[in-house]
């Protein structure tokens, strides 16, 4: 079954542990760049911590974002302005309903500590 082609090429190319991308072969490098080795460093220094809250790049966010009014205290999924004041709300962060309540419970709410936002 064989064709005569290596199944693998690790002495002239490598595949990245972090992203997958090939590179060249230089002694004992795993990485293909610096900022992969520096990701995982941050995954093995952070095992046990929770992850952030990341929304796909592709994803609107307003559609999952949760919002609270200044004045009355209503919250929103999704709409920035309040039904009852008529003013613009402020933003909670990622969320949704709740699955008891009905009513919009952002992911920080529930974690009770501040989530770092996902880089852009």
């Amino acid at each position: 079954m064989s064709d005569g082609s290596p199944l693998r090429h690790d002495g002239v190319t490598i595949a990245c542990s972090v992203c997958g991308k090939s590179f060249p072969s230089s002694g004992r490098r795993t990485y293909c760049s610096d900022a992969c080795r520096a990701s995982a460093y941050r995954r093995r220094r952070d095992v046990g911590i929770i992850p952030p809250a990341a929304v796909s790049r592709s994803q609107p966010r307003r559609e999952i974002t949760v919002y609270v009014c200044d004045s009355c205290g209503e919250r929103s999924l999704g709409e920035q302005r309040c039904s009852e004041c008529h003013t613009f709300m402020t933003r909670v962060g990622i969320g949704g309903y709740c699955p008891s309540c009905e009513e919009p419970i952002a992911v920080i709410d529930l974690l009770e500590e501040e989530v770092p936002q996902a880089r852009k």
